[in-house]
């Protein structure tokens, strides 16, 4: 009977070492092992985090690690080598480290954690031929990347390498190679205004023609959940299915479809498990924006396929709107246009203070010179209006007050089409205490609308804290943070989900989630609200005057009056045991 704790799956391989370690510890042992040691914990090991990797073995001197993808892999091997050239400046060659790379793409097999076959002794063995400070990559790595990444990789041949059955052609990179422009686009690529997003074909990669039904529904499902999305151009099925079973450039069919972004993927299949690998490419500049897998059993093919497209939905849709973001901030400021000003005002509205507020309602405010009535720009500067006041930034309150509430209805009758800015105007209308009805009708639109957006359901999950179901409040909320567990505004669902576990007088829990949006971003005032009640609540006095504490750095003037005024809870009960547990934090009246 076959060892359960064995699979086999397709990865790519990073075989690293140090080249003439057994010279640098003949020369200083111990000052070797503290200087590796450094370079392991302060960068290396926080290189390979961001990039996805995963540590497989330690060998001495040695690390294999695990990427699910090609390009996540190449760029960790890149930002090591550059970073490690970076570290020996100014260092002596008897205490230089100096890093051997070698990555190979192919079949593996995982037991207990460790990895084994063929793609890893080929990755160990170019990390063998490798320079010092350089990389080797096989052909199957260099198929998987080559227009995927702003590097040029020579073409070094053949090689035979040691135990390896058949020659591997082998593709180099040095610290001294030139990095090459972005490649070249024959033709002329003019992209539409907003985003726009092409959904390949999955590959089936199970060698099984019945599953190719399963792949083709699986892309059906996600371009469906896609079409919600309203402020991204989806290409039809019918379009990107001409594509289906072509091996051809990714940004040569991005330009084609005339499309940004390209979402492409393939599904395997073995007995009754299923693995789904999803990439998101940036089709201008090739670039990985987001790669993923998923993993799940044939029990049930479409509760498989629903929770697989809301995986991929969900993660995704963060991913675009930062990408999105970053191609604003490069565009010349004659050619903005309402959208392009929206986009650069949002990362100030990620960082809650003064001055950032200040300057993303000044982005929106020429946004609105050109377009008064865009739906997405009125919610966020209602949003920034509103949280002005609840912060006590505010100069003049009440006629923030009234701008936030003019803004939220106006976002709302124009912004029918459009899940996010539904849910963000509905939030605020029933924070505010103003049409709480016309807010709750719109983040139920909002919800039906775009199901698998984290931002959406984290809207609907506060404004349930609101009308007093807590238990919705909470099972849209832990949706939202599974969902999207890397959006940048993760925390602010961790504080709805304090927030409806203090009103639901689940103070533990308050604690816990509390505790970990604070980890994520220590400088948004709610946060530590809810924590100060929770602590307060059991008895953790301490704690409780700790969290105030830094609610006060933040938010100097707030008192529980002021808070009463714009937390409008139905549920009295409820509301009780935030207003008692501020109070015996220190909260004054």
């Amino acid at each position: 009977m076959a060892d359960q704790r064995m699979e086999r799956r397709l990865a790519a391989i990073l075989a690293a070492d140090v080249a003439g370690y057994s010279r640098l510890m003949g020369v200083d042992e111990e000052g070797t092992l503290t200087r590796l040691n450094a370079h392991l914990r302060e960068f290396l090991e926080p290189t390979i985090t961001e990039h996805r990797g995963r540590i497989a073995k330690r060998t001495g001197d040695g690390i294999l690690i695990e990427f699910v993808s090609a390009v996540d892999a190449i760029r960790c091997a890149l930002q090591t080598q550059r970073g490690m050239a970076q570290r020996n400046t100014g260092v002596s060659n008897d205490q230089s480290i100096e890093i051997r790379i070698g990555i190979h793409v192919g079949d593996i097999i995982i037991e207990d954690g460790d990895i084994f076959g063929d793609g890893v002794n080929i990755a160990a063995r170019l990390e063998s031929i490798a320079q010092p400070g350089g990389i080797c990559i096989s052909d199957d790595t260099y198929r998987q990347v080559r227009d995927k990444i702003d590097v040029k990789f020579e073409d070094s041949g053949e090689h035979e390498l040691k135990n390896i059955a058949r020659p591997v052609r082998v593709y180099q990179w040095g610290p001294e190679a030139p990095r090459s422009a972005v490649k070249e686009s024959t033709g002329v690529f003019t992209l539409p205004d907003r985003p726009s997003i092409a959904v390949l074909p999955f590959q089936n990669m199970s060698g099984d023609p019945e599953q190719e039904y399963f792949a083709d529904g699986m892309v059906d499902e996600i371009i469906t959940s896609l079409t919600r999305i309203q402020w991204l151009v989806v290409t039809a099925r019918t379009s990107t299915f001409a594509f289906k079973g072509q091996n051809k450039d990714i940004r040569d069919i991005a330009r084609r479809l005339n499309v940004r972004y390209v979402l492409e993927g393939s599904v395997r299949k073995s007995r009754d498990r299923v693995r789904i690998i999803g990439q998101l490419i940036d089709a201008d500049s090739g670039a990985h924006i987001w790669a993923d897998r998923i993993d799940g059993t044939m029990e049930d093919i479409f509760d498989l396929q629903d929770r697989i497209t809301e995986s991929v939905v969900g993660a995704i849709e963060p991913k675009l709107q930062h990408a999105e973001i970053e191609r604003a901030k490069r565009k010349r400021p004659e050619s903005m246009d309402a959208y392009d000003y929206y986009l650069r005002a949002l990362p100030s509205s990620y960082r809650p203070a003064p001055n950032e507020s200040a300057e993303a309602l000044r982005l929106l405010e020429e946004g609105f010179a050109i377009d008064p009535h865009y739906p997405p720009a009125n919610a966020l500067g209602a949003w920034l209006y509103f949280y002005r006041v609840a912060a006590t930034w505010s100069t003049s309150p009440q006629e923030d007050r009234i701008k936030a509430v003019r803004l939220a209805r106006a976002a709302i009758d124009y912004g029918d089409g459009y899940p996010l800015v539904l849910a963000l105007g509905g939030f605020l209308l029933a924070s505010m205490g103003k049409d709480v009805a016309i807010g709750v009708s719109a983040i139920n639109r909002a919800v039906e609308m775009s199901p698998n957006s984290a931002v959406v359901l984290q809207h609907a999950g506060w404004t349930s804290t609101f009308t007093g179901d807590q238990d919705r409040a909470l099972g849209y909320l832990k949706t939202a943070i599974r969902l999207s567990p890397s959006d940048p505004l993760t925390y602010r669902a961790l504080t709805g989900a304090a927030a409806a576990s203090v009103l639901a007088g689940r103070f533990e829990d308050a604690v816990k989630f509390g505790e970990e949006a604070r980890r994520l971003f220590a400088r948004w005032g709610p946060t530590f609200r809810f924590l100060a009640a929770a602590y307060a609540q059991l008895g953790e006095t301490h704690k409780a005057t700790a969290a105030l504490a830094n609610l006060f750095n933040l938010e100097p003037a707030v008192t529980i009056s002021h808070l009463q005024s714009f937390l409008p809870y139905q549920n009295e009960e409820q509301a009780e045991r935030l207003w008692s547990g501020l109070r015996k934090a220190g909260m004054p009246e």
